[in-house]
Formats: C-alpha cells, sequence, structure tokens
C-alpha cells in the first residue's frame, strides 16, 4: 500500500498535489511518502513479532538524510555497503550497534571505520577478508565481530543482476566450504565470531526460496554448536519484492515461510528489508516534451532520463507510468516513453498502452524509491533530480537540484605544454 492517490483525478502524494509540486520545483524531481515509509516499516516489523529481531534497513535502496532519520526515529538499524554509508548512518545520529557492514570488497580503511565506530558486526565474503579483518582489528587492539556470510546454493527466480544466492555469485562463503571457514575464524585471535549471515537476492516474489535459505542456515547453526561455536545473530538479509507488474506475498507470509525452521535456535534475527520499504514510497515526477511519431514508432519524449532512473534498461524493469490529471485524458495508444539522453538505452517503457498525453503534461512514473536516486548520475551533464519528502500538507527539500557548479566539481581545467 502507497499514499499516493488520485483525489479530484489529480494524483496526490498523500494530501499534496503533484502538480503543485512541479510548479514549486520543476521537473524532474523524486517526491516520497513519509507516511507509506512509516507504514512499510510498522507492517515489516508487525510481521516479525514474537521474535528477537532488528530491522536493518539496507540504505543502498534510498539514503537521503532525511529518510534515514525517519527509520532510524522508528528505531530501525541499517546494513551497510561502504563506508559513505556508514558516514551518513553516523550524520544522522544513527546507532552504531544497530548497523551491520556487507558487501565483498571492503578496505582496510572502511574496516578500521566499522571498528572505529563500534557496529554490531561486518558480514564476511571470503578467507582473504578474514585475515584483512583480523589484521586490522589486531592494529587498533580491537575485537572485530563478525558474520560469515554464507552463500546458500539456490535460485531465487529473479532478474540475474539482482540474484545473489546461486552458487556461481561473487557473494558469501560456499555451503562446501562453512565449516573449515568457521574453524579458521575461530583461531584468528582479534575476531569474535558473533553471527552467520545470508541474502539470496532481491525483487523475490515467492515464499519459497526463503524458506529453503532458512532451513540451510537453520542446519549450519546447529551443526556449529556441535562444534562450540555458539553464535548470537542469524542475519537474513533482505530480498522481498514489491508490485512493480508482479504480485509478492506480503510480510507476514514472508516471515512466517522464513522463520518457521529458525524459531528453536534462539538466535537474535536481522533482517535487511531495502526495497520493501522505499520502493513504493516514491514517484518520478516528470513532464512530456514532444510527441513524436514515425512511419513504424510513436515516442512520448519526456524531461526525465536514464541518468534519473535506470532500472528499466539496466533491470528490465517495469514501473507503471500514470497521468498526474486524469482529467482530460487522450486516447489510449501504443509508445515508448523515452528520454532524452543520446542513448537508444534511454527509455522508461517500450510499447506501452497509455493514454496519450499533451506536450507539457505531467507523468508520475510509479514505484522508483528504491534504486532510483540513489543510482542517478550526470551522465550527458545533466543535474540530478531533486528530492521531496511530504508528511501529510507538508513538503520538504531534502535534496536540492544539482547546478552546473556542483556537476563540475573537483574538475580542473589544465593548460598543456606539450606539442601535437
Amino acid at each position: 500500500m502507497n499514499y499516493f492517490e488520485y483525489k479530484n483525478d489529480q494524483l496526490h502524494a498523500e494530501d499534496v498535489p503533484l502538480a503543485d509540486l512541479a510548479q514549486r520545483f520543476g521537473t524532474p524531481f523524486y517526491v516520497y511518502s513519509a507516511r507509506t515509509l512509516r507504514r512499510h516499516f510498522r507492517v515489516f516489523d508487525d510481521a516479525l513479532q514474537g521474535t528477537d529481531h532488528l530491522i536493518c534497513y539496507a540504505m543502498k535502496a534510498l539514503s537521503n538524510l532525511s529518510i534515514l532519520k525517519l527509520f532510524a526515529s522508528m528505531g530501525a538499524g541499517f546494513d551497510i555497503v561502504s563506508v559513505g554509508e556508514l558516514m551518513r548512518c553516523l550524520r544522522i545520529g544513527a546507532d552504531p550497534r544497530k548497523i551491520v557492514f556487507s558487501g565483498v570488497g571492503k578496505t582496510d580503511e572502511e574496516i578500521a571505520a566499522a571498528l572505529e565506530a563500534g557496529i554490531l558486526m561486518i558480514n564476511v565474503e571470503s578467507r582473504p577478508e578474514l585475515h584483512h579483518i583480523s589484521t586490522v582489528a589486531g592494529r587498533m587492539k580491537r575485537r572485530a565481530p563478525v558474520s560469515l556470510r554464507v552463500n546458500p546454493d539456490l535460485d531465487p527466480g529473479t532478474h540475474p543482476h539482482i540474484s545473489t544466492g546461486h552458487r556461481d555469485s561473487k557473494f558469501g562463503v560456499p555451503l562446501s566450504q562453512v565449516d573449515e571457514y568457521y574453524a579458521e575464524a575461530k583461531g584468528l585471535a582479534n575476531l569474535d565470531l558473533v553471527g552467520l549471515s545470508t541474502h539470496i537476492g532481491s525483487q523475490i516474489t515467492d515464499v519459497a526460496p526463503f524458506a529453503e535459505a532458512g532451513e540451510k542456515v537453520a542446519a549450519i547453526v546447529k551443526r556449529l554448536r556441535t562444534a562450540a561455536i555458539a553464535l548470537k545473530y542469524l542475519d537474513l538479509g533482505g530480498g522481498l519484492g514489491i508490485p512493480y507488474a508482479e504480485t509478492p506475498p506480503p510480510p507476514a507470509e514472508y516471515a512466517a515461510a522464513l522463520l518457521k525452521p529458525l524459531r528453536e535456535l534462539s538466535l537474535k534475527l536481522i533482517t535487511e528489508p531495502g526495497r520493501v520499504m522505499a520502493g513504493n514510497a516514491g514517484v518520478l515526477v516528470t513532464r512530456v516534451l514532444y510527441l513524436k511519431e514515425t512511419d513504424v514508432k510513436r515516442f512520448i519524449v519526456i524531461d526525465g532520463a536514464m541518468n534519473d532512473l535506470i532500472r528499466p534498461v539496466l533491470y528490465e524493469a517495469y514501473h507503471n507510468i500514470l497521468p498526474v490529471d486524469r482529467r482530460k485524458l487522450g486516447q489510449t495508444v501504443t509508445a515508448d516513453v523515452v528520454g532524452p539522453v543520446c542513448e537508444s538505452g534511454d527509455f522508461f517503457a517500450r510499447d506501452r498502452e497509455l493514454n496519450q498525453p499533451r506536450e507539457g503534461e505531467l507523468l508520475a512514473v510509479m514505484s522508483a524509491g528504491a534504486y532510483g536516486m540513489v543510482m542517478a548520475s550526470n551522465y550527458n551533464s545533466r543535474p540530478r533530480v531533486p528530492e521531496i519528502l511530504v508528511d501529510g500538507a507538508e513538503a520538504y527539500l531534502i535534496r536540492e537540484r544539482d547546478t552546473f557548479d556542483d556537476i563540475i566539481r573537483g574538475e580542473h581545467i589544465v593548460e598543456l605544454k606539450g606539442g601535437s
């Protein structure tokens, strides 16, 4: 559920008309619904009631400081994948003891920053990383809390670019080597083995892969206990999908399937939802520039582009596209919705049936809250768009549109002395 609704045939974010935001801030822009973000957190949290758990929001989905502050105020922790994300958490006053650090390529500097901050644990993905963490912790005269990320060797049935639990993925420790990894880690002087982690992918719309992953990690935990390795935390990752065009299970169904094999373990459960929190809480609003027709195609050219939302070309992703004002709808047509960037991949929809808009009308690209603004770029020297957070009848600018000076910041013009 989200709070983007038509009122008198005009699309609103909660109580604010999107057309008013376009007039105030210009287009394109991202707008997020605080009410939706809060609701999604509560629904997910309620699904885990009765278990000792911690929700660590996967901030790679949407990492604006105001969004992080909202989740932190509700008791969320954070799943981070870089020192930059760690600094964002610390900037908004997040509790470091609710932060887990994932990712396959942590540098020594990132490891040191995480240990200095006192985070809950580092999810380890390789043997060399184990030794680097132990070495860094030794230099700092600290003990590093670590969890080994296990690759459960299963196919979650999602897009290959966001599937992380299969055998040939770069993520995690192979199932066949889990025991030897834990035995080796136990022998490293500067590590505290506190957990086991897994994450099988993103935008998963079937509970069966989660249940299978739960059964596999439960068996590992029990086996480790017989080897005198007692853990505190079981990090189950994220991955629950949202309704782009699919119909995913509700969080309660997901939690029931995942937790069934885990309840008897008496470990604190950590989940890392990202997309399911932010995806349907955000919309990209864009304006129609031109209507173009050739002898074989019809194009709707908008001012939003692939540098604003890359998901359609990167993941072949579907996003519903709605008219902001549907009081005077045009006839239904089949068209490509495309942006102005100089790439054939700059599209939001292909051969999509929709009401033909007029030039200057506004369109809303729905379900754009996750992996939208965080993946935006300045390609074609285009400014990154502003972000707006709506809470009831109030709209807050939480990120300004780039200026040209923002785009070229850090660049230097040099006078070359060499000849041709």
